[in-house]
């Protein structure tokens, strides 16, 4: 045991077995796109490259939903913040629930029923095409930083697990998702979507059940975790600095959320894709079962990876120089004498961020083209049209790529770095959607100062924050490593860490603007949000509020049943058009200006 201990882990070469589990992960990966790219009929359609002729059947396009967008953090980032913050974290889930509820029956039938492909068509419908421009612009402007985040996120785990280079990474991860997803469409990114987040869920359970046998049962798991409060849903503190707690988790959390599933362009894309309504409002609750598994499965790992390192935590004593380098450690570590499984965990992560950025070089593309180059492209021929969509999936995962190399330079870890770029820029448009289809008198002056009103407000919190963080006892970080635990499993022992030395305390910034900035970066799209929805009623009630008979049917949630009769199924199968069900609200709004 003390030579093992000796071993530093972050030097550990892969050996052949690892590599070969790796790349048959994106073989599989590669053979869905291309298949699903070969298996197209001649009559292809722009529709069926962007929402898979919505006709998509509910479980696959759940599991996509829950694979892409906090897949590849969520392999990085939850089980670090349950190592410092405890199993608290879980009470996301809560949050997650309610955004699923409120997705599935406010948002949703909204979108569904109006038929269109990007959710900034809603905007022009609700407040003229300028709006429906400004939309198009924050969606493409925030989902190239957002990727490039995921981007960055594995080839920083493939980078310290392997020694590959930085941009051979993020090169690879790149051109893999552009070729299958220019080449298949929304069907490839949604079928390999499915495969990825089996690989994730096998990599996490491959993660704990080799962590809890080493440290020696669940029952001493428990035992250390319940020892080191890591056991602790009993946080229900008010105070809005700390950084998880009952009421951060469900509130800001759920609105977090809901900025990424309710009128998110990746998200909406994808569950309107379904067959009907009802399945598409199925899919966003398979969705949550496979949100439970990954979140659960993630937290459960770091309260394993806390309980083997009770005695030295590696970021404290320098074996580490991140937080989001915890688990790539952890398995190299554990994983050392098991060729094959270390592979395993590095196709867990990248599972999710090929997932993750499939999904938005397709979103991306979806935008472009609905918004603004589909008014210009009335008289072409659907080949063209795909052969253009193509091109523009091509053109947004090369920026991608450009933009991943940026990320470095952030100073968030990749969890906290994606929430707050969602919250700050998807907070002041999910305010403006709520304006148009919950609050009727909001008018056009309105929802535009609403959405640059609340942007200034999140970006000023989210500079702020960056430049003045808050302490680790403000965000009621956890203890680690108190070296009092002699007989737990650890490759580092303690007498060898306390030779170290650890980084001293950081100041605890108290008053003024520093207690605002030192807010949960959970509530920032909470605040964003809400700033949106009280400026624009602030702003139309001054200037004029909106009539309601002078809102067109359908864009308002509370008409949608008035509106039940025309867009029912008996109605779809009375008129054999392309899409009968939609046809009446399309009609009406045609001519938007």
């Amino acid at each position: 045991m003390e030579q093992q201990s000796a071993n530093d882990p972050s030097t550990t070469a892969f050996a052949l077995a690892d590599y070969i589990v790796f790349a048959a992960m994106l073989l599989v990966s590669m053979g869905i796109g291309l298949f699903q790219a070969l298996k197209k009929s001649r009559d292809t359609t722009a529709d069926d490259f962007f929402v898979g002729g919505r006709n998509m059947p509910a479980v696959p396009v759940g599991l996509s939903l829950s694979a892409s967008f906090m897949s590849a953090v969520q392999v990085l980032g939850v089980p670090s913040e349950t190592f410092r913050y405890g199993f608290r974290f879980l009470y996301m889930c809560l949050g997650q629930t309610l955004n699923a509820l409120m997705t599935a029956f406010l948002f949703l039938p909204v979108f569904y029923r109006l038929g269109i492909t990007s959710t900034n068509q809603y905007l022009k419908m609700r407040f003229g095409k300028g709006m429906q421009l400004l939309g198009s612009i924050q969606f493409l402007l925030v989902t190239t930083l957002y990727t490039g985040i995921v981007i960055y996120a594995p080839a920083l785990i493939l980078s310290q697990a392997t020694g590959l280079n930085m941009w051979a990474s993020l090169f690879s991860t790149g051109i893999i998702c552009t070729l299958y997803t220019t080449l298949g469409g929304i069907k490839a990114v949604i079928w390999t979507d499915v495969f990825q987040i089996i690989v994730m869920l096998s990599g996490f359970v491959a993660i704990f059940i080799r962590g809890i046998v080493l440290v020696g049962g669940p029952t001493r798991v428990l035992e250390i975790a319940q020892n080191g409060s890591r056991i602790n849903f009993n946080s229900f503190e008010l105070d809005p600095r700390k950084r998880y707690t009952f009421w951060t988790l469900l509130v800001g959390g759920s609105v977090v959320w809901l900025s990424m599933y309710g009128m998110n362009q990746a998200q909406v894309q994808r569950y309107i894709s379904c067959k009907t309504e009802r399945a598409a409002q199925w899919a966003l609750f398979v969705n949550q079962v496979g949100l439970y598994c990954i979140v659960g499965s993630a937290a459960v790992c770091g309260i394993v990876m806390f309980s083997y390192y009770i005695n030295c935590d590696p970021l404290k004593y320098g074996r580490i120089s991140s937080p989001d380098l915890y688990v790539p450690y952890f398995v190299l570590d554990i994983f050392k004498d098991l060729p094959g499984f270390s592979g395993l965990f590095l196709a867990c992560a990248y599972s999710g961020t090929l997932s993750t950025v499939s999904t938005s070089i397709n979103a991306m593309a979806a935008v472009t083209m609905e918004d603004l180059m589909r008014p210009r492209l009335r008289n072409m021929n659907q080949k063209k049209l795909i052969l253009i969509s193509k091109g523009l999936s091509f053109i947004y995962g090369v920026c991608c790529i450009t933009v991943a190399s940026l990320s470095s330079f952030l100073n968030w870890g990749v969890l906290q770095g994606s929430f707050t770029v969602m919250g700050v820029a998807s907070g002041p448009l999910l305010g403006v959607f709520i304006l148009g289809m919950f609050i009727p008198p909001t008018n056009k002056p309105g929802a535009y100062c609403g959405i640059l009103g609340s942007f200034c407000l999140s970006v000023w919190l989210a500079v702020g924050s960056t430049l003045y963080p808050p302490s680790p006892e403000t965000m009621g970080m956890l203890p680690s490593s108190p070296g009092n635990s002699e007989d737990t499993n650890t490759t580092l022992n303690s007498s060898h860490c306390h030779h170290l030395a650890s980084a001293p305390p950081q100041p605890n910034n108290q008053g003024g603007l520093y207690n605002f900035y030192s807010i949960s970066y959970l509530y920032f799209g909470a605040l964003a949000t809400g700033s949106a929805v009280i400026i624009g009623l602030i702003v139309s009630y001054a200037t004029g509020p909106t009539k309601r008979n002078h809102i067109k049917p359908g864009l308002l949630w509370w008409d949608l049943k008035k509106n039940k009769e025309v867009l029912s199924p008996k109605c779809r199968e009375a008129n054999k058009t392309e899409k009968p069900h939609l046809m009446p609200l399309m009609a009406m709004h045609k001519n938007d200006k």
